[in-house]
């Protein structure tokens, strides 16, 4: 027997097809509050998307330990080998709308939420283990130059190499971003990356700093400029498409995590910034160390529900791992919460997808919009703390040890020296192989093309400092290219 139609109260209704109306053609009466609940729901179906990392594909998890690091951290997430705990993952590119194609030229972000049984543990990553900033400070003047001119309405690339050229620590990120890594073929075949120096602490109060790296299995395939332009003229949900499809027929892709490990004494020794987000750590120094195995195995059976209404942030730790100095992290770990608020709304963490699963959530958080769960525990007098009724009390066993600061707060100038082109120099002629450095030289030149020749100049100064052969080569590889007679947000020059 087929269940009853009901309205949101629960009151069934007769129809589901037709109008209210004044006659068979006669108009609508407003007192059909059904069709007026109707529409007003499809109105509110949709809710804002994010600020950045707006496209994006989702599925759920398992992560399994393999290997014992309780010696770094008295997470219970790692307490033992063999561990499992549920993971909901996400990927996006950062700069689209949620309309764009998934094949575009761009970084991906990787993140993970693991329901353990002391809350849930946020990994909010990319799949390249740096940024293009190290200040939270240009983050909103980096993404403003990714999303649309004001006037043109289009993507700017003048505004991309511009601020890049300016800001010229980005030159690491962008020969990562303009290399064959550029376009993954799918979320699986790409590594995730916690990119920011994290902590860990132990159950005697020492603190780690660590790297967290999860190195897939499916290996690294890409698409060129050309195969991806291709596939977008024939679909636009590629990635989308390769996700579902690969989990409905059981084949399940997998990571290996790993940390680097710096002793926090150690910090200060380096001859870099263990904290600067444009900075890897050698691995030479910092050899990779296994945790355990990120298997990806399940759809969302409600995308919506599950995927669109995760809200993924750093701020979302557990005992036993913690922040760092790092200016963007600190940063992130309050706005990706703020963020959350705006798009979601006051309660975003009791929705499904973000609500904790092992463990019991109590706090003295009251009403506001989306109160829709009861956190009265059990006595509603206990709604503010301290109390005589038995409300939730901190348990200072999970203080985290002291961390060590600098004396003397200052707004320290963020001067660019040799250091910011040490690594991407390295990457450059040691790591790309000639092919990869040619198509790194077409694809940086196809993606300036547009730009004014003083930013191109600016651009090649600075790629100059990276490599002699570097600039040369896109330089070479520029003046190939066909010519673009307008930028994509330069007047055009009246007719002489």
């Amino acid at each position: 027997m087929a269940k009853t139609l009901t309205t949101t109260a629960g009151a069934p209704y007769a129809s589901n097809e037709t109008s209210k109306t004044a006659g068979p053609r006669g108009p609508v009466l407003l007192e059909d509050y059904q069709l007026i609940e109707k529409l007003a729901h499809q109105n509110r179906e949709r809710i804002p998307e994010r600020v950045v990392h707006a496209k994006g594909w989702g599925a759920h998890g398992t992560f399994t330990v393999t290997h014992d690091i309780t010696k770094y951290t008295r997470a219970k997430i790692f307490g033992e080998i063999g561990k499992k705990t549920e993971v909901l993952a996400r990927w996006s590119t950062v700069a689209g709308e949620s309309g764009a194609a998934d094949t575009e030229r761009d970084v991906r972000g990787f993140s993970l939420k693991f329901y353990t049984e002391e809350g849930n543990w946020d990994m909010v990553g990319n799949n390249t283990p740096i940024f293009f900033v190290r200040d939270a400070y240009k983050f909103p003047d980096f993404i403003r130059t990714q999303k649309r001119h004001p006037k043109t309405n289009m993507r700017s690339p003048e505004a991309m190499f511009d601020f890049w050229a300016g800001q010229p620590e980005s030159v690491h990120q962008v020969t990562i971003l303009m290399s064959d890594r550029g376009i993954p073929k799918s979320p699986f075949h790409q590594n995730g990356y916690g990119s920011h120096t994290f902590s860990l602490w132990n159950d005697q109060g020492e603190r780690f700093w660590v790297k967290f790296h999860f190195r897939n299995h499916q290996g690294h395939e890409h698409f060129t400029n050309e195969e991806a332009e291709k596939i977008i003229g024939s679909t636009r949900e590629q990635y989308q498409e390769h996700l579902y499809n690969e989990l409905e027929a059981g084949r399940f892709p997998k990571w290996t995590l790993f940390i680097q490990v710096m002793n926090e004494e150690d910090a200060a020794k380096q001859d870099f910034n263990p904290f600067d987000l444009t900075k890897v750590w050698p691995h030479g120094d910092f050899p990779l160390i296994e945790v355990g195995e990120l298997e990806i195995n399940r759809n969302a059976e409600n995308y919506f529900q599950m995927v669109e209404n995760a809200a993924f942030s750093p701020s979302n730790v557990v005992p036993g791992i913690g922040f760092s100095p790092d200016k963007m992290l600190q940063a992130r770990v309050w706005s990706y919460a703020d963020a959350h608020r705006y798009r979601l709304g006051t309660h975003y963490e009791m929705l499904p997808a973000n609500a904790a699963k092992q463990s019991e959530v109590q706090h003295y958080h009251k009403d506001g919009s989306m109160r829709f769960f009861s956190n009265d525990f059990g006595n509603p007098d206990a709604y503010y703390e301290p109390n005589q009724w038995d409300g939730p009390v901190a348990d200072p066993s999970v203080m985290e040890p002291p961390l060590r600061i600098d004396p003397e707060a200052y707004r320290y100038p963020q001067e660019v020296t040799d250091d910011d082109f040490v690594q991407p120099r390295k990457l450059y002629a040691e790591v790309l192989s000639d092919d990869e450095r040619k198509r790194l030289h077409q694809n940086m030149a196809g993606a300036m093309a547009p730009c004014s020749d003083s930013v191109k100049e600016r651009w090649l100064a600075v790629l100059e400092r990276v490599h002699p052969d570097y600039a040369r080569g896109v330089r070479e590889a520029a003046e190939s290219q066909p010519a673009i007679p307008v930028t994509d947000n330069t007047p055009v020059q009246a007719a002489e």
